[in-house]
């Protein structure tokens, strides 16, 4: 008989408590194998693709696209075994008492709760107690993500029909598939779509009305700009509102814990990094680094690796809750990125022990995935120092907020040819100005100044690195 698997949103990531559904790339009635993708989800840190752990097909989704979950919550139902035999009608109405050991039908209010029966009943799904499926975490699988249940014969069959949603609290709109995937095309939600076809269903006339009358205020809301996605036009169309989530919201929440727990103090430098760039044309030409990318940055990197091995007492971390500082015997070195859905901040992980083209090819694959929106958790975890480069943007230096739980970010400014004094004479010269960042309560104004003296040091004259090596 058709078997019921309920999936429960998995933790993507290590830790994270809730995830936004992006996009379905199924619909009730499609069928599935196992580790086909199914959906594709946004974290606190990146997009993530979800497949499915069961052979079977599509009974129920139970998350609108766009909705931000609780991990441990219900999204989906597949039948496992949809071609099995139907229960057989029951020749009686259901007994007043209950059997022993009989199973739940599965209905979109059962899996909503968790999988709870209604309230104060105390039957439970094996495995989870009665308490609310937010609190709960869950490791990403098969066996702790999913719930099998078995249908059981209902008295008579529901009047509504068989492709509407069992359930009121998550609403389905009717439509066929060339329909909604002429909706996805247009970034139309079918929720707002006024149905006129038979039994509620929205027809593809329905959905070009639609378009018609709104085409104006998808302009406003600047729908090709991967910030706005979601974002909803007032009527005047003088506004266009975003709703704070994923990303975003992530980022803010970190900069605000940062700013106003970590007492923030900046020093400055401005150096002439005419040798630098003349490394980097020469590298550039080397057939050694032929297969990686070359730029100031890398060499930036490096200078802040090499100051770091010689001041270790900046690569640290305040633990509030132990009133303990902890140093770190290794770098994992951060790299600030601005994504489409927002910064990031991936790190490369045992920075302090690659040679410069490890360094090079760490660098190159950390901004790819940054840009694809591909990069993982696990790649934004146990950061220690961190690079933000502003120069990239034309921007000159700033005041950078320090990366949470990190002692220190060095923000790298733009490389600018200006006039500039050297061996006694004004000449013109490759010039940038760099920024440290720090925690006061671990890092002295006296230690964090000479971190970024050592940083311009070697960006002045690369060989210095080899007398610091």
């Amino acid at each position: 008989m058709p078997t019921y698997e309920t999936f429960l949103l998995p933790d993507a990531g290590e830790g994270l408590t809730e995830a936004e559904i992006v996009q379905w790339h199924v619909a009730v009635g499609d069928d599935v194998t196992v580790n086909d993708i199914i959906l594709e989800i946004e974290t606190a840190k990146s997009l993530v693709d979800l497949p499915t752990p069961w052979t079977g097909r599509v009974h129920e989704v139970l998350v609108a696209e766009g909705t931000t979950v609780d991990v441990g919550a219900p999204i989906i139902v597949i039948d496992t075994d949809p071609d099995g035999e139907a229960p057989a009608e029951p020749s009686a109405p259901a007994a007043a008492e209950p059997v022993s050991g009989a199973s739940s039908a599965p209905s979109a209010d059962v899996a909503a709760s968790g999988g709870q029966e209604s309230s104060g009943s105390g039957a439970v799904l094996v495995g989870y107690g009665t308490a609310a499926v937010s609190g709960r975490r869950t490791r990403r699988g098969a066996g702790s993500a999913a719930q099998t249940v078995q249908q059981k014969a209902e008295p008579a069959p529901s009047a509504e029909p068989a492709s509407a949603t069992a359930s009121s609290s998550h609403p389905r709109t009717l439509a066929k598939p060339p329909v909604r995937k002429l909706a996805k095309d247009l970034g139309i939600d079918l929720t707002t779509v006024h149905p006129t076809g038979p039994g509620g269903i929205v027809t593809r006339e329905d959905l070009v009305a639609h378009h018609e009358r709104t085409e104006a205020q998808h302009l406003a809301a600047y729908d090709d700009e991967p910030w706005a996605d979601a974002a909803g036009v007032t009527q005047d169309g003088r506004q266009t509102r975003v709703p704070v989530r994923s990303v975003r919201k992530r980022t803010a929440e970190a900069m605000v814990h940062s700013a106003f727990t970590a007492p923030h103090v900046t020093v400055f430098a401005t150096v002439d990094v005419t040798k630098t760039m003349k490394l980097v044309r020469r590298l550039r030409e080397d057939r050694e680094f032929a297969d990686v990318r070359i730029t100031p940055l890398l060499l930036a990197a490096k200078a802040l690796l090499i100051s770091v091995d010689r001041h270790p007492e900046v690569n640290a971390s305040w633990d509030e809750g132990a009133q303990e500082i902890v140093y770190k015997h290794y770098v994992n070195l951060g790299i600030a990125a601005a994504t489409p859905r927002g910064l990031v901040v991936p790190n490369i992980k045992d920075a302090h022990a690659m040679d410069l083209k490890e360094l090079a090819t760490g660098l190159g694959e950390l901004t790819a995935t940054a840009r694809s929106g591909r990069t993982t958790p696990a790649a934004m975890q146990d950061g220690t120092i961190t690079i933000t480069n502003v120069g990239v943007f034309g921007i000159d230096t700033g005041t950078p907020i320090l990366n949470p739980g990190e002692a220190a970010i060095l923000a790298f400014g733009a490389i600018r040819e200006q006039p500039w004094v050297h061996k006694g004479k004004i000449k013109k010269r490759w010039v940038t100005q760099l920024a440290l960042s720090m925690d006061h309560r671990l890092v002295d104004g006296e230690l964090g100044s000479r971190v970024l003296a050592d940083v311009a040091r070697v960006l002045e004259d690369p060989a210095q690195a080899l007398v610091w090596s």
